[in-house]
């Protein structure tokens, strides 16, 4: 293998271990806004994960985990598309509404914290710091 091919593997490794990360940052966003119903369950399961990641994988990684809490700030920007207010939907029988606030907040929260996710994650690796899991 050459150094362009290992250097390749080496980037995707570092993305691979970061869309871990962002993957716990998203089951402890779900499960804090869950903690009423499955969100101890979610807790734990992100708690774990951490865990297992903080071992095996390089600790600058841990930035997609600011950048996983922005998945559950955009699906509740989803679910406030129609807001503020009242929306009222027509399903079979008749009329349903409900209350909901507006989407920008939730929208604009988990846009800032995507992208600030990314930055440390990219900047953190042009540092020339060495991985560990370049090391193996």
């Amino acid at each position: 293998m050459n150094h362009d091919d290992a250097g390749r593997t080496a980037r995707g490794a570092r993305w691979g271990w970061f869309l871990g990360w962002a993957l716990v940052g998203a089951c402890g966003g779900i499960g804090l806004a869950a903690i009423l119903t499955v969100g101890a369950a979610l807790l734990a399961l992100a708690a774990a994960a951490a865990v297992f990641l903080l071992r095996k994988g390089p600790r600058r990684a841990v930035a997609g985990a600011v950048s996983g809490v922005a998945l559950p700030l955009f699906y509740l920007a989803y679910l406030n598309r129609g807001g503020p207010g009242d929306v009222c939907r027509t399903v079979s029988g008749g009329q349903t509404c409900t209350e909901e606030y507006t989407p920008v907040p939730f929208l604009v929260a988990g846009a800032l914290l995507l992208v600030a996710g990314l930055v440390i994650h990219v900047m953190a690796g042009r540092g020339g710091e060495g991985d560990r899991v370049a090391e193996r």
